[in-house]
This record gives structure tokens, sequence and C-alpha cells, in this order.
């Protein structure tokens, strides 16, 4: 081989390598799962962006993020965070209640979930403790579920000569049953009957509200689901339209046009799953990361809607009220 093909050579091989060497490190992926659509979602992606960027992480800019969105159908969870999980992201964050961490948990485990949810994840199984969650999972809980049947106290505080309230249940929740039981307790010790109805389908809601009417109920509570809560705008006209005043777990709903809601702080819950989602990228193991209880619970009360529907808020709930829309 004459000289100057071997330096050719040579300067071509060295070339080769320099790609390697000058690479930087990959930006890692998170997978995120949600049952929703990103519309809807906005407020709680910016929460969510906010509790990673808390610990060093900002989208696009040393992180990635793959969304897989289910629009509402939680019968899509389990392929699309099977999805996810063929990919290889680098920590799964299943968002937006029970269903996306149930799914989660049965598609991976190897790779670190963080969960965001309303439930107990304890009673759900998705972990065996609070303080010591063993295996891949971890996350973030608020009272939105535990506290269905304060819901119905509030109801019957606003209607307290109603002898019967509507409940409306996603029967595909994982939680259904429980809070369904929870609300039966609270109804005999009010002694009150309750008209359940259900619904998974927007298809669905006004036979609810048809049906609530023709029982007479005197109101109507939701348990706690994201599918009610990421349908508030609907929910919020339905209830005008049969002139019955409705309770469900988000601030949504009250800033729609319904009548009121009780839950947990979808605010916090989201940016406190960012966080430990950033912290799990910085190395720390899902087993020293102990669940999250959100324990600020808010009501929400819409005064306007109160009076479009000739209803008197007694001042006990103006009063305890987080947030009042006039």
């Amino acid at each position: 081989m004459r000289r100057r093909d071997v330096l050719a050579w040579l300067g071509a091989a060295a070339a080769s390598t320099l790609p390697a060497r000058a690479q930087s490190p990959a930006m890692p992926v998170i997978g995120y799962l949600a049952p929703e659509s990103p519309v809807p979602f906005e407020s709680r992606l910016k929460a969510f962006r906010e509790g990673l960027a808390d610990v060093g992480y900002v989208e696009g800019r040393n992180v990635a993020i793959e969304y897989r969105w289910a629009d509402g159908r939680y019968d899509r969870l389990p392929s699309l965070a099977a999805d996810l999980a063929g990919r290889n992201v680098s920590v799964l964050v299943a968002s937006g209640g029970a269903p996306s961490a149930v799914a989660a948990k049965a598609a991976t485990k190897t790779i670190t979930i963080v969960f965001e949810m309303g439930g107990d994840p304890v009673a759900l199984g998705v972990v065996d403790s609070l303080s010591r969650p063993a295996g891949n999972i971890t996350g973030v809980s608020s009272l939105s579920v535990e506290v269905s049947r304060k819901r119905l106290e509030f109801m019957h505080e606003l209607r307290p000569t109603a002898s019967s309230f509507g409940v409306a249940v996603n029967p595909t929740s994982p939680t259904s049953g429980s809070q369904v039981r929870n609300l039966q307790m609270a109804a005999e010790a009010l002694g009150v009957q309750l008209h359940v109805m259900n619904a998974s389908t927007e298809g669905e809601f006004e036979a609810m509200f048809l049906s609530a009417t023709q029982a007479q109920a005197g109101g109507l509570v939701f348990t706690s689901d994201p599918y009610f809560a990421f349908r508030s705008t609907k929910l919020a006209d339905l209830c005008l339209r049969y002139s019955m005043p409705a309770v469900t777990q988000s601030r949504d709903f009250p800033a729609a046009g319904g009548l009121m809601s009780y839950g947990g702080d979808f605010i916090q819950s989201h940016r406190r799953a960012g966080n430990y989602a950033g912290r799990v990228l910085n190395g720390e193991k899902p087993s020293s990361l102990p669940v999250q209880l959100v324990t600020k619970v808010e009501l929400v009360v819409n005064l306007k809607t109160a009076k479009a529907l000739s209803i008197t808020i007694p001042p006990s709930l103006i009063s305890g009220a987080d947030m009042v829309i006039e």
C-alpha cells in the first residue's frame, strides 16, 4: 500500500471514532401514561413539568417525554403501558388515577414506575406499604377517593329534607366498588337512600341526570374518577339543564359552571409526581421513595350556579370553602 493511501486510511479510521468519543450521553426518556387526552390534561402536565424542573429536568433540554393518551378508554391503558415498557424508557409515569397505575404495574417489573392517583395504593394492591414500597413502583396519592362520602354529607347539608340522592359511578374504575360501599355507609348514617347509576361513556350522562330527576333525588354525587373529572363542562351543562345540583371531585366542575367540588389538590399531586420522576432519573431507587400522601382537600362552591338552581348555600359551607365562585 502506498504511503498516501496508508495515511488516508489512518485518517478515515481516526475520523470514524470521533463521533463516538464526542457523543454526549443519551437523553433520558420518561414514558408518560395518562387516561385522557392532552387538552384537558394541560394544567396537570404543567404541574408535572414544574415538579421535574424542581430537580433540574426540563423537557426538550435534558429529558425527553413520550406520551401515551387513552382518550378516556381505560381498556386501552394496558396496551399503551406495554408499548412504553417495550421502549425501555428510563421511568414510567402512570398519571391520572388508579387505572393508569394498575396498567403500568402489569406492564413491567423492571422499569421504575411513578404513579399519581386519588385512591389508596395499598388497598388496590399497587404497593404493599406506603412507607417502604417494594419492587419497582412508588408514587403520590391524594384523598379524592377516600372523601367520596364527604361529598354526600355536603349534599345532604345543602338539601337536608331530601330523602334520597343519586350516585354516579364509573363501573370500569378499580375504585368504584369501595367508593360505593363507603357512600352506602354514609347514607345509612344520614338516613337517606341512594340511587346508584353507572356511566362509563359520555353517551350515558344525560340518562343519568334524567334518572336522578325521575327518582326525585335531592342531588347527584359523583364518585372520584378521572373520566368524570375531565368532562366537567359536559356535566355542568347537564346540571343546569336538569336543575340538578351535583358535586364532583374536581375544581374543574364548579369552574365550568357546576355547583360544588370536593377532592384532593391535583396540582400538588402532579407536581410531586414530577419531582419523584426527576429523582428517579437522578439515581434514587423506588424503595427509598415512600409513597407521598397529598393531604390537602379543597371545597369549591359556585354561588352563581346556586342562584341559577334556586339553591341557598348554607353559611357553614361558604365559610368552609377554599374557593367561592361568584
